[in-house]
């Protein structure tokens, strides 16, 4: 009989990342939005986008070594809070974030560029804050580029898997995503649990890329 609690983990720490990315991405895609120096742009914005380009084990490497025992988070939690990072649920969650962060900053940042600048000066002309100006003009008009980046960043964090490998680790009703479930069984010989836990992610997967081809082909509609 399959278990399933690696998709209850997963639909857990899915659903929690993508709240905090969903947010993250937006506050810092404004920002790098507004800034003028085009070099600290650039540089700002390789950093967040290393995560992407980076193999999954070597940001994992990274977040293990800030978030294990002997990492500076990692150890200022355990020494304070007596709480332990590395390997636990808490984990696979800043995997998610980490991994999937990029989606959601790149999406709303080039969703953001495309608002016409017209509309934003009209704005200040007639008064408005910066955070009315950001939620009345910039959201509202990058909203489908918005809720595409959101899509992807949750399928993202959804199949993270070598990030977490490295910082949560593989335990059982703990730990134990989808894609380490999926693992876990083809390595026992499970092929058939194995299948299982696929299909259920290809289906998300699927559902995924649907909604956002709908809310493209909804925003293209509108412009027609």
């Amino acid at each position: 009989m399959m278990d399933w609690t690696p998709i209850l983990i997963s639909m857990k720490t899915a659903s929690l990342s993508i709240f905090i990315t969903f947010f993250v991405g937006l506050i810092i895609a404004w920002g790098i939005v507004k800034i003028k120096n085009n070099s600290i742009k650039i540089v700002l914005d390789g950093i967040l986008t290393l995560p992407i380009v980076l193999p999954p084990t070597v940001v994992g490497f990274f977040l293990l070594y800030i978030f294990g025992v002997k990492g500076p988070i990692g150890s200022f939690f355990i020494d304070f809070f007596a709480v332990k990072i590395a390997f636990s649920w808490s984990a696979t969650v800043i995997a998610a974030v980490v991994m999937s962060l990029p989606l959601m900053y790149r999406s709303a940042r080039g969703a953001f560029e495309q608002v016409d600048s017209n509309l934003i000066d009209a704005g200040r002309t007639l008064g408005m804050s910066e955070w009315k100006i950001f939620w009345k003009i910039l959201f509202a008009n990058a909203l489908p580029g918005i809720i595409s980046g959101g899509i992807l960043a949750y399928a993202r964090g959804l199949g993270e898997f070598g990030a977490t490998a490295m910082l949560a680790g593989n335990i059982a009703d703990q730990t134990r995503t989808l894609p380490m479930a999926v693992y876990s069984e083809v390595a026992a010989g499970n092929m058939g649990d194995a299948f299982n836990y696929v299909v259920f992610i290809v289906i998300i997967a699927f559902i995924a890329i649907f909604i956002m081809d709908y809310v493209t082909l909804r925003k293209e509609k509108q412009w027609k």
